[in-house]
């Protein structure tokens, strides 16, 4: 009996003391190509960009060093949101489609990214989205 409530009791205290933990979503990285695979940003082409939430609400962009765009907080929510695209050379839209996943930890996973505008192409180039301005 003595081993059983030791037992009980180094269980609970494992099971309560245990860290809570989050995996947010991987993260999103634009890059800006023209037709010749030049980086828009790199050459100086594309210089001002911006992209806002379906309820206007700005989301924050970082520049990274090799001019690529990595979207800052998105896609940890369950469904879809819709996003703006707006810049000096072209506007377009894609939406995010996410869910709640649960493996160990709580998070959020992307499910899907779809692009929609006039005269661009996406390429998936696994670790990031390659977008070709015609």
């Amino acid at each position: 009996m003595k081993k059983l409530i030791i037992f009980l009791l180094i269980s609970f205290l494992f099971t309560a003391c245990a860290e809570t933990c989050y995996n947010p979503p991987q993260p999103i990285v634009f890059e800006f190509v023209n037709s010749n695979d030049e980086n828009l940003i790199t050459n100086g082409t594309l210089t001002q960009y911006s992209i806002k939430e379906e309820n206007q609400t700005a989301i924050q962009l970082t520049k990274t060093s090799d001019d690529k765009v990595l979207l800052e907080n998105v896609g940890a929510y369950n469904g879809t949101k819709n996003y703006t695209f707006s810049s000096n050379l072209k506007n377009f839209e894609f939406s995010i489609e996410s869910s709640e996943f649960n493996s160990g930890c709580d998070g959020y996973q992307i499910n899907k990214l779809t692009f929609t505008g006039i005269a661009i192409d996406v390429k998936d180039e696994k670790g990031h989205y390659k977008i070709v301005f015609q």
